[in-house]
């Protein structure tokens, strides 16, 4: 890939505060009033890493203002919308500190627990540190109802290690961030990738607050296709399904032959009908079983050989030199 370049800068800092962002100019001047205090507070390096997804308002334009007085903060632009776990992979990709913590900009996930988390990470020997929602009241039900599902969906998928109610505010250590960067994982869910490397992990609670201003960024359909990254990227399921359904036509074909013999024996059923019913039953069931066969091999070559680049970065204002096209 031409022009590539992972891009870490040289000069690492204690903490870097990863936020992907996608049309977020009403909730900006909000975050930057809250964290920033938060961070000039900690009396360590840091940098704010912030992912503008391909914004088409005025996103872009503020940031750039909001750098010109506040040196820590460093703009990732997207060439095009790539969706929020990519943002977030571009984020990730790119941050230099000791400890990598990630929030979204609608200040649902208050940034003054970051301080906490770091200090639980350091003080407990953690590589993660997850922010769990203890209270969700600020949802509506339909989001609470359609959230509590997902979460028993993946934990029955991916194991009880996925922690109920966390989203992608957490912490991770420079090695766990260097973990998740060798996954040759392309649609990332850092939902269950995070809890599946296994790496010691604690927990932050905290009551999630409503969106600072804008719109939500996970209206249904996204939510939907969330659910189904996450099943995919971690199950084989929904290919075994097939597998099962030719098994059970196989089994019910078995007792439709037997009552198909009974009814020629007894002179029930018009000639011809008995072989061609029989036929029938027994060619799609070994069908099914053999897509669902052939299904479990594609999708494994499938998920081995896709390597299309998750994003690309047009900018990045932590760089010296020009940066004109990076793709990961």
């Amino acid at each position: 890939m031409d022009n590539q370049d992972d891009g870490i800068p040289g000069e690492s800092v204690a903490l870097s505060v990863v936020i992907p962002m996608f049309d977020e100019e009403e909730a900006l001047p909000a975050l930057v009033s809250r964290l920033r205090p938060v961070l000039d507070g900690l009396g360590e390096s840091y940098e704010v890493v912030a992912v503008d997804d391909g914004s088409t308002d005025r996103t872009g334009v503020l940031l750039d203002a909001f750098r010109l007085g506040w040196p820590q903060l460093r703009i990732i632009g997207l060439r095009r919308n790539s969706g929020h776990q990519a943002a977030l992979t571009a984020g990730l990709d790119r941050a230099a500190g000791e400890f990598v913590a990630s929030i979204d900009a609608d200040l649902q996930d208050p940034p003054e627990k970051l301080p906490e988390m770091l200090e639980l990470a350091r003080e407990q020997g953690l590589d993660i540190v997850y922010g769990i929602r203890a209270d969700r009241a600020s949802d509506t039900g339909f989001k609470r109802w359609t959230a509590s599902l997902y979460y028993r969906l993946v934990r029955r998928l991916a194991g009880p290690s996925v922690p109920a109610q966390a989203g992608d505010f957490r912490l991770l250590s420079r090695a766990a961030v260097e973990a998740l960067k060798a996954l040759p994982d392309q649609q990332r869910v850092y939902r269950l990738l995070v809890p599946w490397l296994g790496f010691p992990s604690g927990e932050v609670t905290y009551e999630r607050a409503p969106r600072a201003a804008g719109s939500s960024k996970y209206p249904l359909g996204r939510m939907i296709r969330l659910a189904v990254d996450s099943v995919t990227g971690f199950s084989a399921a929904p290919l075994r399904i097939a597998t099962w359904l030719g098994g059970c036509a196989f089994v019910v074909c078995l007792g439709l032959i037997g009552y198909t013999l009974w009814a020629h024996a007894y002179e029930e059923t018009v000639p011809g009908w008995t072989s061609l019913f029989i036929g029938v039953l027994f060619v799609g069931a070994v069908q099914l079983v053999c897509v669902g066969l052939l299904g479990e091999y594609v999708g494994r070559i499938y998920t081995a050989v896709q390597n299309r680049p998750t994003y690309f970065v047009a900018r990045d204002s932590g760089r010296v030199t020009r940066v004109t096209d990076q793709r990961h």
